[in-house]
């Protein structure tokens, strides 16, 4: 039996008026993102991928933007075969914290910095 996968904005609890709260970016290639997905944005492309709190933290190693939470994915894309584009919450709104899509070894201190990163934007977790 195939899962349901989450809706178009499942994630928002609100939102500025109109479109004010939403970008369009482009989702960098080799990522199948649903909506709720936290993204970063890598500096030196200006594409978003799925946040990588852990980018950068090796020895040796120099993050590239993707571990600062600076959006949410509102629908879902399908960038595996190359980049595309694609709709983000970029400021302006109240999220339910529950419904947002993490890495997989995201640690809870990560995801309470990764929050903390959200609200800075205007991106508040209820």
């Amino acid at each position: 039996m195939d899962q349901q996968q989450p809706g178009t904005a499942c994630y928002l609890v609100s939102e500025a008026n109109g479109t004010r709260s939403r970008d369009v970016i482009t989702l960098a290639q080799g990522h199948r993102c649903l909506p709720g997905t936290v993204l970063g944005k890598v500096a030196a492309t200006g594409n978003y991928v799925p946040v990588d709190p852990a980018n950068g933290t090796g020895e040796g190693e120099t993050p590239d933007g993707s571990h600062i939470a600076v959006a949410v994915l509102y629908a879902a894309v399908d960038a595996t075969a190359g980049d595309k584009p694609a709709v983000i919450t970029a400021r302006d709104a109240e999220v339910e914290a529950a419904a947002l899509i993490w890495p997989a070894a995201i640690t809870p201190i990560q995801k309470t910095a990764a929050l903390g990163q959200l609200a800075a934007v205007g991106i508040v977790a209820r």
